[in-house]
């Protein structure tokens, strides 16, 4: 599924590509999963709105129209929002088509159908923002919390976004096993991991996210940070940093990977 910094990646390729535009009309598949606004709604709710901006809410990609309306996009486990000229055939599993102004199209292509489009106002998003939240308010997230710290990471009523990824990633950078209990870490270990997520979501971005399944940009380009995951989907490989092997575990029914030596 893709997480934050994919979805910010695809949210950014959007705003440059259609914000300005206006929605002529709307076409929408017959499968249902797809929506969790009914079909008429989301029709005539998107019709002749301009689209003021596209960006990221959590896992959720937003489309602000003129007169507060938002259009949401969650892209689930295979989900793709592209770009293109309406003379682009239509691929396969294509469930929603936003007609616009320019000529251009904005697609919805989802083989699985776990993504999720709707319309509403005001949505903020489930939990706190990763790349906003202060180091204070990060250490309080987690104070008497019995769960795993891995667990926690993945609660998106407490950090929307970061997801499977980017939560191994982030604890290992942070040294903090990922079994750990969130409430018995300490403040210290607490602002390691809050720089650590900062850091990584930011680096990831700036590469494009990570393509370690279906997940492409806005332009249908792959991105580039699975080149540089320590821990994650490197079982039995040795750790970039202190070479011992890399261990697998569920944390949560979750795959979960780590560096037994550097992760205390």
């Amino acid at each position: 599924m893709p997480e934050l910094p994919e979805v910010e990646t695809v949210a950014n390729g959007l705003h440059e590509r259609v914000s300005g535009d206006t929605v002529i009309s709307v076409w929408l598949g017959e499968k249902p999963e797809p929506l969790k606004s009914p079909a008429e709604e989301i029709a005539e709710t998107l019709k002749g709105k301009k689209i003021e901006q596209v960006h990221r809410i959590g896992k959720t990609v937003v489309f602000e129209l003129v007169g507060g309306t938002q259009f949401l996009v969650h892209l689930g486990m295979t989900g793709r929002l592209l770009v293109n000229g309406g003379d682009v055939p239509l691929p396969p599993h294509t469930h929603g088509v936003l007609h616009l102004k320019s000529g251009r199209e904005v697609r919805f292509i989802d083989p699985r159908r776990f993504g999720r489009m709707s319309v509403t106002r005001g949505y903020t998003g489930p939990g706190k923002e990763p790349l906003k939240i202060d180091v204070d308010e990060f250490v309080g997230l987690f104070k008497g919390r019995k769960t795993p710290i891995k667990s926690a990471l993945l609660n998106q009523k407490l950090l929307h976004g970061v997801g499977n990824i980017y939560a191994d990633e982030s604890l290992h950078r942070a040294g903090i096993r990922p079994t750990r209990q969130a409430g018995r870490l300490t403040r210290i270990e607490l602002e390691r991991l809050h720089k650590a997520v900062k850091a990584v979501l930011q680096h990831a971005i700036k590469l494009g996210g990570s393509s370690v399944s279906d997940y492409v940009d806005a332009d249908g380009m792959r991105g580039f940070f699975q080149l540089e995951h320590r821990v994650y989907l490197r079982t039995g490989e040795p750790c970039r940093t202190c070479k011992t092997p890399i261990k697998r575990l569920l944390v949560a029914g979750r795959g979960t990977h780590y560096c037994p030596m550097c992760q205390r």
